[in-house]
């Protein structure tokens, strides 16, 4: 039965609505970033750039580096956008755009995010590297889905008993990233770190941050930073990797996200060259999805 079009809005150019894209003009392997600004800090390795458009936060540019046909996309910040855009990808390789249906032959896209965030432990220093082995989701957005065939209930049990977890929150979804995509980006001259990303939706009280509005647990970035459920530990918090890796695995995609670490806030430091942190990722990111 085709899709209604209250539910699959299209643009008058038959685009998806949102990244305003048509099928065409989209590689199979995407990278991800938050900022609009930084599509462009990768492009401007590519040899070639065939396609670009810009609507909203959502910029994209598509071209060949070393041969191989990438996409870059910008979300925005946050799990909302994320719905957005992974529904919307999904939607240009596996929906047939003019009748509605879903293709009987279904593609699955490499994804790779790569981001900015900062480190909850103190053994994972400023200017390192850190690849997601799962994310937390203790935004909700997961929810609006039937995640139990991905979620993973025995260390979700562990932190909602370890931090008290409050009744009146969504109970947190943690989702593993594509262990063959995952694989690509081990380098034995690079060192990676690796561990659970935590998913916020916000970045001041959803993060434990404080100006004038008193949080509902206080205590909560603590008990986060002490998790231990054996060989599980949260390394780092930000605001997409958990919708990443739970859409991805929901729609039959390969995702996997990729951390230049600018702070730490276990130990107060920040980078003395954040710029630099982020050309490093972006160049070993490029290098690893080529080979």
């Amino acid at each position: 039965m085709p899709i209604k079009e209250s539910e699959l809005i299209l643009n008058p150019d038959g685009s998806v609505y949102h990244l305003n894209l048509k099928p065409e003009n989209i590689a199979r392997t995407i990278i991800l970033v938050g900022d609009p600004d930084r599509v462009s800090k990768i492009t401007q390795h590519f040899d070639s750039i065939e396609f670009t458009t810009h609507k909203r936060e959502f910029k994209t540019q598509t071209g060949l580096y070393k041969g191989k046909r990438l996409s870059v996309i910008s979300t925005g910040i946050g799990p909302d956008n994320i719905d957005i855009v992974l529904n919307e990808l999904d939607a240009l390789v596996n929906i047939n755009l003019e009748t509605r249906e879903v293709n009987k032959e279904l593609i699955s896209l490499d994804i790779i995010r790569v981001g900015t965030s900062g480190s909850l432990q103190s053994d994972i220093p400023v200017d390192s590297i850190l690849l997601s082995s799962h994310g937390l989701d203790i935004n909700g957005t997961l929810h609006s889905y039937k995640t139990e065939s991905i979620s993973h209930p025995e260390i979700e049990d562990a932190f909602i008993e370890q931090s008290d977890w409050s009744k009146n929150k969504a109970r947190p979804i943690i989702v593993e990233n594509s262990n063959s995509l995952a694989e690509k980006f081990q380098d034995a001259n690079q060192k990676v770190f690796k561990g659970i990303t935590v998913t916020a939706n916000g970045f001041y009280g959803p993060q434990g941050r404080v100006l004038r509005l008193e949080l509902q647990d206080s205590g909560l970035n603590k008990k986060i930073d002490s998790f231990k459920f054996k060989d599980y530990r949260f390394t780092n918090l930000e605001m997409e990797t958990s919708a990443i890796y739970g859409l991805s695995k929901l729609l039959g995609h390969r995702a996997v996200s990729l951390n230049a670490i600018i702070a730490n806030r276990a130990n107060g430091t920040f980078s003395k060259d954040p710029k630099q942190v982020i050309s490093n990722l972006i160049q070993f990111s490029l290098n690893k999805i080529v080979e």
